[in-house]
């Protein structure tokens, strides 16, 4: 195995970071923590999630999509700009 991490592997040590907040905030939440103290928790959550969100879009970005764009068909190019950015749409809400 290589000695660099593949963004994958790196994604999945985050996702359990965020796996043992999501614990923690349940764990608060049965204990009857202070409510602002549980909402700073998650919101801390939320934000460590959509930094993966952004690093695995990025992959997509660098990869599959640049990949349809200058070795793919015309129609896999614009399906891929329109995957991405319906994916955008939802993301930026």
């Amino acid at each position: 195995m290589p000695a660099h991490k593949t963004t994958h592997e790196e994604n999945l040590a985050r996702l359990a970071r965020v796996e043992g907040q999501v614990r923690g905030i349940r764990t608060m939440v049965e204990e009857g923590a202070y409510c602002i103290d549980i909402v700073n928790q998650i919101q801390a959550a939320q934000s460590a999630l959509g930094a993966i969100a952004r690093r695995i879009l990025r992959k997509h970005i660098d990869h599959c999509v640049s990949e349809a764009l200058s070795c793919g068909s015309d129609e896999e190019a614009t399906e891929k700009t329109e995957e991405l950015m319906h994916v955008l749409e939802r993301y930026m809400g």
